[in-house]
């Protein structure tokens, strides 16, 4: 089964994210469980608890189909003792409120080096955050997204998302998030089915798809292999709609969140309603 949904605001309270998921007739979402611009947040309370949870239950979602994404501001690789010791307090705290609010992913950007160390200690240094923090929780997955390449991002290669894997202690609680339009702007062609078989398949070979918890369905304003990050509307980008129908259609892709962060929510309910056509 296919869950699909996009990644809705939850202004007003997490449950209202909820609500929003349910309007669009999604049967997956994803949300920031406080503000992501910034390091701290009240803490949840009883009562917010309560109604996410109530929400969930009214429009049957279940923590499979939830993806939550972490901030923006936290970086687990950061080269600096200070800063990364700041990253890896937030990143806790973003696990302990999914783990309040029952929720079993956290997808988070893996990190960057910023110039200052290399790749392979940066990469060891992502491990050892996410390692820290499931040391601390319960029943909370780390979920590791690609990226485009973007500046000093890691996690651009499935083989850096492999290394970051290999040096987690609880296989697990760890997994990946591909998103689509960060896949193809770091050099992973997706613009007809034949390259679709042989991007995932690279993936399977490098990662292992048994590792794979959720997916972004973003098309790509960016143009290929460009490291640029520019989301685009599902058909009216670089990708084009093929790619998006070989996923709904393999089972490969079944019974884990697929999102989308495109750039026009207004057509969110179109287009959600034309990938669960595709099926």
């Amino acid at each position: 089964m296919k869950f699909v949904g996009a990644h809705v605001s939850a202004a007003g309270g997490v449950d209202q994210a909820v609500i929003r998921a349910h309007q669009l007739e999604a049967t997956a979402f994803a949300l920031f469980t406080k503000n992501q611009r910034q390091w701290k947040a009240a803490p949840l309370s009883a009562e917010t608890i309560d109604k996410f949870k109530s929400a969930c239950a009214q429009y049957h979602y279940g923590p499979e189909q939830i993806l939550p994404h972490d901030s923006y501001l936290i970086n687990l690789g950061h080269p600096v003792a200070e800063a990364l010791e700041k990253s890896r307090d937030a990143f806790l705290d973003e696990m302990q409120r999914c783990e309040q609010l029952g929720l079993t992913l956290l997808n988070f950007h893996p990190g960057s080096h910023l110039m200052q160390i290399d790749e392979d200690r940066c990469l060891a240094r992502i491990a050892e955050s996410i390692n820290i923090a499931l040391d601390k929780t319960r029943g909370v997955t780390a979920v590791i997204e690609n990226t485009a390449g973007q500046g000093s991002n890691l996690g651009f290669r499935f083989e850096h998302l492999a290394a970051i894997i290999a040096g987690v202690e609880d296989k697990s609680r760890v997994g990946v998030c591909i998103d689509t339009c960060h896949a193809f702007a770091a050099g992973y062609d997706l613009r007809s089915e034949e390259e679709c078989e042989k991007t995932f398949r690279q993936l399977d070979d490098v990662v292992g798809f048994h590792y794979l918890r959720g997916m972004h369905l973003n098309d790509a304003k960016s143009e290929f292999n460009s490291r640029v990050d520019r989301h685009n509307s599902l058909g009216e980008g670089n990708i084009g709609k093929t790619a998006f129908s070989y996923i709904m259609r393999d089972p490969r892709f079944d019974n884990i969140p697929l999102i989308l962060e495109t750039v026009n929510p207004d057509i969110w309910a179109e287009e959600i309603a034309w990938l669960k056509a595709q099926q």
